[in-house]
């Protein structure tokens, strides 16, 4: 896997009710040289966003408590700071309408799961300026 060897790790929150896809994700962008924080659900994932900065949040649709997209409009109502955080929603949901409600929630991207290790670590690298 590339490092990004950043002097300053990129941080990026993980929110998915699945321990196993937690896992994974963290995994893959761990050893791609992010630093990672995980969250079981969007309520879960705002206490974390508005308690401390991140560069990314990686985010599920299907969620107990707070779904992806409630969690995804809530992060872009708040406060300056986490309202532009940018956002890549995952799912296992692929039909248009799907996308459109994702990018109409605040996702800046949307992947359908399951996701190889390398596409996501691309796709981080890109969205949060890991790499040119």
């Amino acid at each position: 896997m590339v490092d990004i060897g950043a002097p300053a790790k990129v941080r990026v929150l993980v929110v998915d009710d699945s321990s196993v896809v937690r896992l994974y994700y963290r995994s893959a962008l761990e050893s791609a040289g992010f630093e990672v924080e995980q969250a079981i659900n969007g309520i879960e994932a705002m206490e974390r966003a508005l308690s401390k900065p991140f560069d990314l949040v990686i985010v599920d649709v299907n969620m107990p408590r707070m779904d992806g997209l409630t969690f995804l409009r809530a992060l872009r109502r708040s406060a300056a700071d986490v309202a532009v955080l940018p956002a890549l929603m995952i799912s296992t949901e692929s039909e248009t309408q799907d996308v459109a409600a994702a990018r109409a929630a605040g996702a800046n991207f949307y992947l359908v799961k399951p996701v190889a290790e390398a596409e996501l670590v691309r796709h981080v690298c890109v969205l949060t300026g890991a790499v040119s």
